[in-house]
């Protein structure tokens, strides 16, 4: 282990923010490839930041997320006599002063406060355009500034990765860690802000930037990590779906890009979809459980049930969210009938035909996938209709839809019975060109 050290300091605030999320990534990434220690610190020195639940939250992200910290969490609001400690340190010093019974430091007029940042190269402020500002407030209690430039002295932090909406207050950070007799200056990395698809900063006003919304979606953590690490940051081969060890491997902060990364929906779907493709049938069947289990019907699926059709519709899930409209047509006993498919695909003179000869030869057809294939292969030919099209008719009146699992496999396990009684619901609905009560 080296001497390095690195910290993620999230203010308790509700949800976790997709952009903490990745600044909590990035910090960890970069510990584990510097071989050093990431800590986690809680800034709730606000008291209405310090309600459990909250802290709580930030916990559970984190712990989906994967990532792991070193010691146990420090949380500001415990720290407040080092604060007042220093601020007493740089009033004794004439470094601060008294206004209106806040305590303001002293900036100096001239010179200039800067730093080399991993991710933005020189950064520096001319001083003369920095006020004097608040290091304790009226009440009593201890700023950002201050708690922030204690904490990462008192802590030894040697690198500080965060967003770069905090930019502006690193020479202020600065000043005061050297008022308190820091030689050093810790490397900084200033991450790109996160936008949405019209280039604007995401915003919780319009945007969902809370990152257990995606969870709920059913978004898997790998892939949510994955995504992640490519948001102002790729691999040196392009390489970007990839098991988190060669991330980690290969992650550099210097090789972060300053400009504004987008978070893109549909690349995060494809991601995840990559993901679920690459999962066991037996991991991608209990994943997709908790969805179903939310389900009306879902109550009645075994897991031997659910894993006999899960994997139908594996290849073609892009978060597991989507799972139980594709396979409510598997536990329902009365599945409606999409009325734009039907409409769509009933309304020809072949779909009625396709359905009476299927209704006849599933009475003795071997029942099987292969063997469902094949016969109506046959009785598409004897119509004049490639397989694809002489399907259309029969998934409608089996699954009520015109898209869906794969049409044999799933007839195969409904069960021969069940086929027949859906073909003759459709057929009676041909007949009376109204909605029944059974399809």
């Amino acid at each position: 282990m080296s001497n390095t050290r690195l910290r993620f300091a999230p203010a308790p605030t509700g949800s976790l923010h997709l952009g903490s999320a990745r600044t909590a990534l990035f910090n960890w990434l970069a510990a584990r490839g510097l071989g050093g220690e990431l800590i986690l610190r809680i800034e709730d020195t606000n008291a209405e930041l310090s309600k459990p639940e909250l802290i709580d939250n930030i916990y559970r992200s984190l712990d989906w997320l994967q990532i792991e910290f070193d010691g146990e969490p420090v949380r500001q609001s415990e720290r407040t006599d080092l604060y007042n400690d220093a601020v007493e340190q740089w009033l004794s010093d004439d470094l601060a002063y008294v206004d209106d019974g806040a305590v303001r430091f002293r900036v100096p007029t001239e010179g200039v406060t800067s730093w080399y940042d991993l991710v933005r190269g020189n950064v520096s402020f001319e001083n003369e355009h920095i006020e004097d500002f608040v290091v304790r407030r009226a009440d009593g209690t201890a700023t950002f500034f201050t708690a922030n430039a204690v904490d990462d002295f008192e802590l030894g932090i040697t690198h500080v990765v965060r967003g770069e909406d905090l930019i502006n207050v690193t020479p202020k950070v600065l000043m005061l860690r050297r008022a308190l007799g820091a030689s050093d200056t810790p490397e900084f990395a200033h991450l790109p802000l996160i936008v949405n698809e019209q280039r604007k900063k995401l915003s919780k006003r319009r945007d969902d930037v809370a990152l257990e919304s995606y969870r709920e979606r059913g978004v898997l953590a790998p892939a949510m990590i994955n995504y992640l690490a490519l948001l102002g940051w790729g691999p040196p081969d392009d390489i970007e779906v990839r098991p988190i060890e060669e991330i980690i491997s290969l992650f550099e902060l210097t090789d972060v890009n300053p400009s504004s990364a987008m978070f893109d929906l549909k690349k995060l779907e494809a991601i995840n979809a990559e993901y679920i493709r690459a999962m066991s049938p037996e991991d991608f069947s209990h994943a997709l459980t908790p969805w179903i289990k939310e389900e009306s019907w879902g109550a009645v699926v075994g897991a031997d049930e659910l894993l006999k059709v899960a994997p139908l519709i594996q290849e073609r899930t892009k978060v597991l969210s989507e799972g139980p409209a594709q396979l409510d047509f598997f536990f329902l006993t009365n599945p409606e009938f999409d009325e734009a498919a039907w409409t769509k695909v009933m309304r020809s003179d072949e779909a009625p035909l396709i359905l009476s000869a299927v209704k006849t030869a599933v009475a003795e057809v071997k029942w099987d996938s292969t063997a469902l294939h094949e016969m109506l292969r046959s009785i598409g030919e004897q119509h004049g209709m490639k397989l694809g099209k002489a399907q259309a008719p029969l998934r409608v009146a089996i699954t009520g839809r015109s898209v869906g699992p794969p049409l044999f496999e799933s007839m195969q396990f409904l069960g021969r019975e069940t086929v027949v009684q859906r073909i003759t619901a459709a057929q009676q609905k041909l007949d009376t060109n109204k909605p029944i009560d059974s399809p």
